[in-house]
């Protein structure tokens, strides 16, 4: 019988890996790319609607507010910092840093879905009241869709590492998180020129 001699040792590869090298992140950036081309579709949509008036909103429609949805928008800008701040400590394997930045992402995310929903009213008019309406509280309520998910996997993620120990794939779980609420925080900001400033402009 033929002896079988090892070819080579895997005792060496790295169990965490991060960035293209994990199928993790793969698995979100297909998400990103379906949330993102569904994005575009609703906002051809709404420009769709918009030609066929003469003024948008409609006449008698009054403008919606600026004042909450431009906090809010402050608001998710800077919580990427402590998003990234998790990214980085994650890549590092420092599990307490992580954690707690894990934590202020959380308080930051139950803000911003907090001013969500005055943001919606913000819109000065109710979702059936005509096409404008309709096409504005879809924009901005289907991006509130992606930021429930994302805040609860946040806060999923943050107590499962406090209850839990913490399996060396989190740290790849984090990151990825961060990775995600990055591109959640950008789609938003074409979403808010659209809708909240764009009818000050056209």
């Amino acid at each position: 019988m033929r002896r079988l001699r090892p070819a080579g040792s895997v005792a060496e590869l790295p169990t965490v890996t991060f960035g293209h090298r994990s199928l993790m992140w793969w698995g979100t950036l297909g998400f990103m790319t379906i949330e993102g081309w569904t994005t575009a579709l609703l906002v051809a949509c709404y420009f769709y609607l918009r030609q066929n008036f003469v003024s948008w909103p409609p006449l008698r429609t009054p403008l919606p507010s600026l004042l909450i949805p431009s906090i809010n928008l402050a608001v998710m800008l800077i919580s990427i910092v402590p998003a990234y701040l998790v990214e980085r400590a994650g890549k590092r394997l420092d599990a307490m840093p992580m954690r707690r930045w894990l934590v202020v992402s959380s308080l930051f995310g139950i803000a911003i879905l907090v001013l969500r929903w005055y943001e919606l009213w913000s819109l000065n008019i109710r979702w059936d009241t005509n096409a404008y309406g309709t096409a504005a509280w879809t924009l901005v309520g289907f991006h509130a869709t992606l930021l429930v998910l994302d805040v609860a996997d946040t806060i999923g993620l943050t107590l499962f590492l406090f209850i839990k120990r913490m399996p060396p794939k989190t740290f790849s779980d984090a990151a990825d998180n961060s990775f995600y609420w990055y591109f959640t925080v950008c789609l938003w900001i074409p979403l808010y020129l659209i809708v909240y400033v764009g009818p000050r402009i056209f």
